[in-house]
């Protein structure tokens, strides 16, 4: 097997990192304010890249919308009981410009943090929004054909999804940008895809992006597929993602696209040259709390694996620490991490955070961190870093029963990862609310006739086993409940 870098993620909101700053320096900061210690200290731990959520300019009718949108504001105030308007910043999904505002620092400050990202061997990735723009965007009143337009019966009959826009010009009936499953989001205006014009128009736009940063997250990266816009909209485009993703690469060859998907449509846009899909079906099951459908999801070919954005939660997610019992978050971060693809973290996961913070909002609420919980992640990321799980081959392992009748071997995932040095790990969780037993049969030839020695890397227990058995019988495994071992197989 060839091989593959599985690089990590940080995921930053940058306008609550800022907010949390100004109230430290006594001023608004800006992106040259971000601390070259914070930078340090997230090259320290690992990380390939950082996203910086949020750092394009928003307009004041994206704000007005957020302040006063009621199902919004129970959001809001379930996260900010002391909520004021000034903490409301509108969606940075909303965008008026692929441009840093002022008050930011402008591009200008961006291109300084991604030097000092550069000089610690960090990658910067960016948003790209490519499904809707800004209620307020120039193109209202200079393009308003890029927009899906609508007529005074669409207005009143579907009101969530439709708005009368004022401009210069003479307004126009438009539709709000949305999924086919869900109403319209009422900041936006929905871009569209049949219109080559359009089109054109968002490959430029990306092609500025991409000499601001070293990759982009794709918003919803799956609405622009023909299908699924012709779902929504009853209009056929043209595919826009290959050549799209094309055009960028012949500028930037090593540019990074990674795609917000779900819908079981991630092979689809792997296809159309998607870097990473987030991998929701893995987090889905995880969160239905039984094995055999993560053990099953692992099975899938590797070069769809090695291309899955692992995650524990993001911006749209709720709180890992919210969502898993402590047992049980520990145990899916150990599912998630240790296998193969994108690993991406979210700022405030380490330490336990447990409020999700709305896009909309530009202040955190405040929270003690559980130590646990931070000396865990601790623990997990130092393993992270070493070469056999960044570089090394990898392979899921069967589970079988370790007597008749002992069915709990379905309660297990397992796998190994083999370094270019000779390194050996082996990974089983227990994911399961019962205690499980089972046996593994280690895929290391070179063991027979030695003596191996297991060394779990985040607990003290270390066993001594003689390889023949290991080969013919297997590692016999007796888990607690939400239990794991990360073995380094060490042969004497």
């Amino acid at each position: 097997m060839k091989q593959v870098f599985h690089p990590s993620l940080y995921q930053v909101n940058t306008r609550v990192w800022l907010t949390s700053l100004s109230e430290t320096l006594g001023r608004p900061a800006r992106l040259d304010d971000i601390p070259d210690a914070e930078l340090d200290r997230l090259a320290g731990m690992g990380f390939d890249w950082v996203w910086f959520l949020s750092v394009w300019q928003t307009g004041a009718a994206g704000q007005r919308v957020s302040q006063k949108n009621r199902d919004f504001q129970k959001e809001f105030r379930d996260t900010l009981p002391d909520l004021c308007d000034q903490d409301i910043g509108g969606s940075g999904f909303a965008i008026t410009a692929y441009a840093v505002p002022t008050d930011l620092g402008g591009d200008a400050a961006l291109a300084r943090l991604r030097q000092r990202l550069a000089q610690r061997g960090l990658k910067l990735m960016l948003d790209f929004v490519p499904n809707h723009m800004a209620l307020d965007h120039p193109w209202v009143e200079d393009h308003p054909e890029y927009f899906v337009t609508g007529t005074e019966d669409d207005l009143a009959r579907e009101p969530r999804n439709y708005t009368r826009v004022k401009r210069k010009s003479g307004d126009l009936v438009l539709a709000h940008g949305r999924d086919p499953y869900f109403p319209g989001w009422p900041d936006t205006l929905q871009l569209d895809y049949s219109n080559p014009a359009t089109q054109e128009a968002m490959r430029r736009e990306l092609e500025k992006i991409a000499g601001q940063c070293d990759g982009v997250r794709c918003d919803m990266a799956m609405l622009m597929l023909p299908e699924v816009f012709e779902r929504t909209w009853g209009r056929k485009p043209l595919s826009f993602w290959p050549l799209t993703i094309r055009r960028v690469r012949e500028r930037v060859p090593d540019f990074c696209f990674m795609a917000e998907v779900y819908w079981d449509l991630e092979w689809t846009l792997q296809q159309a040259g998607f870097d990473y899909t987030y991998d929701k079906r893995l987090y889905d099951r995880l969160r239905g709390g039984h094995a055999r459908p993560v053990r099953e999801h692992l099975h899938a070919a590797l070069d769809y694996q090695f291309k899955l954005a692992r995650f524990m939660e993001n911006h749209d997610e709720p709180r890992a620490a919210a969502t898993f019992d402590p047992i049980v978050h520990r145990a899916a971060a150990v599912t998630t991490y240790f296998i193969p693809g994108l690993r991406f973290f979210h700022q405030g996961q380490f330490e336990g955070r447990k409020k999700r913070i709305s896009p909309h909002l530009i202040r955190a609420p405040r929270e003690t961190p559980d130590k646990k919980t931070q000396d865990f992640y601790g623990r997990l990321l130092e393993i992270l870093r070493e070469p056999i799980v960044k570089s090394g081959e990898w392979q899921w392992l069967p589970c079988q029963p370790a007597w008749d009748g002992n069915g709990s071997w379905d309660s297990f995932t397992a796998h190994s990862w083999r370094g270019s040095g000779g390194e050996r790990m082996l990974i089983a969780v227990n994911y399961a609310p019962q205690s499980s037993q089972c046996y593994l049969k280690l895929p290391f030839p070179e063991i027979k006739n030695r003596s191996v020695r297991l060394a779990d890397s985040l607990s003290p227990a270390c066993f001594i086993r003689e390889g023949n058995a290991l080969l013919e019988r297997g590692l016999y495994l007796d888990l607690q409940p939400w239990s794991y071992h990360v073995f380094n197989v060490e042969v004497t």
